[in-house]
């Protein structure tokens, strides 16, 4: 990850075994290094599958969001997002919460789809008399 070989670069020697105490003062400062952790592996694919999803919402297409969340639980649960390696991870995924999320989400957007559409109609001109 690029916080540790930065930190790694910086002479601070930050190996797997995340100093708690280090670690403690960067949430104490607002910076979450699980949190970046889980949203630094295969952050190409994530930005692609979010840049997605949030161009689909705008334009109100749901199913099409609906599918790329799908998508994106389905690379998360093999590790291709949101993990430090790509696998099974012990039969239920790699990071298993993120992946929930992702049908979670998919789940909500299918049901947006699904909902009636508000349409706006001009107002009607009425010829003066």
């Amino acid at each position: 990850m690029l916080l540790s070989g930065a930190l790694g670069a910086a002479g601070m020697n930050f190996g797997a075994q995340h100093a708690p105490e280090f670690v403690g003062k960067m949430a104490q400062n607002g910076v979450l290094f699980h949190g970046l952790e889980v949203m630094g592996g295969g952050s190409i694919l994530t930005g692609l599958v979010l840049g997605a999803i949030a161009v689909f919402v705008i334009e109100r297409k749901f199913i099409n969001a609906s599918a790329f969340a799908l998508a994106g639980a389905v690379l998360t649960y093999f590790g291709f997002m949101h993990g430090e390696a790509v696998g099974i991870g012990g039969g239920f995924g790699v990071t298993p919460s993120v992946a929930l999320a992702y049908l979670i989400v998919a789940g909500f957007l299918f049901a947006l789809s699904k909902q009636a559409a508000i349409v706006n109609m001009p107002a009607k001109i009425v010829p003066a008399e």
